[in-house]
């Protein structure tokens, strides 16, 4: 089984998701899009994944690559690839497949609850009617044609969706670890500035471990649940 991910800044990586595909038997390969452009032929991976990012999905003449990466995201969806897109990844994912990407009414950043919605589809993954996680993100997608909502938040309606059974998108951050959020935070400190929905420095990093261990546990069923699902 082989996993590849695009990689679009250094401070932004696997996470909280390397150690369950490494126990889950993975081949783990990567596109650093910051370093190189060179990306996979969609023969060349079972599991695609698609990292965060600061920049947006519409700054192709900014960055040329985006283009590409979106032509391959659309590729792997179309052939049945397990696809999961977080936050930047996400945008990406719904763009590729024919959503809107643009500017959210509140940028939200920090740890906020979000809340699972009820489905009636029982081939779609259901999260927790209420949970927190890790934010950080100033743009909102819309749905791709016959996408599935699964969760919102009081700041921005589409926070996750599942397109058929292998692709899902996640606005907010699973992965996240202590160290992770010491990283965006040093890189992306401007992005800090008061508002209804940025919670400062001290707060974001003075959490309990156990929150930490919650996130991952919720991460480690939307993977077991993608590598589950059969194309």
């Amino acid at each position: 089984m082989r996993a590849h991910y695009l990689q679009h800044v250094a401070f932004e990586g696997l996470g909280g998701i390397e150690p369950w595909l490494t126990a889950a038997g993975y081949e783990i390969k990567r596109t650093p899009l910051f370093a190189s452009a060179l990306l996979p032929d969609i023969s060349e991976f079972d599991w695609l994944i698609v990292m965060g990012g600061p920049m947006s999905v519409n700054d192709e003449a900014v960055y040329p690559w985006l283009a590409a990466e979106k032509k391959l995201i659309r590729e792997a969806v179309l052939a049945g690839k397990r696809v999961l897109g977080i936050c930047l990844g996400a945008q990406l994912i719904a763009n590729a497949m024919g959503a809107e990407v643009h500017r959210n009414a509140f940028k939200e950043i920090g740890w906020f609850p979000v809340q699972g919605l009820s489905l009636s589809d029982a081939s779609s993954f259901r999260f927790p009617t209420s949970f927190e996680a890790f934010h950080w993100h100033g743009e909102t997608f819309g749905l791709p044609p016959h996408a599935i909502p699964l969760a919102r938040t009081a700041a921005c309606e589409n926070q996750a969706f599942q397109l058929g059974s292998t692709v899902i998108g996640l606005q907010f951050h699973l992965e996240t670890t202590p160290e992770s959020a010491h990283a965006m935070i040093a890189h992306c400190k401007a992005e800090l500035m008061p508002a209804a929905y940025v919670q400062s420095e001290d707060a974001m990093l003075g959490v309990a471990s156990e929150k930490y261990r919650t996130l991952h546990a919720l991460m480690r069923n939307v993977l077991a649940f993608l590598h589950a699902a059969k194309g």
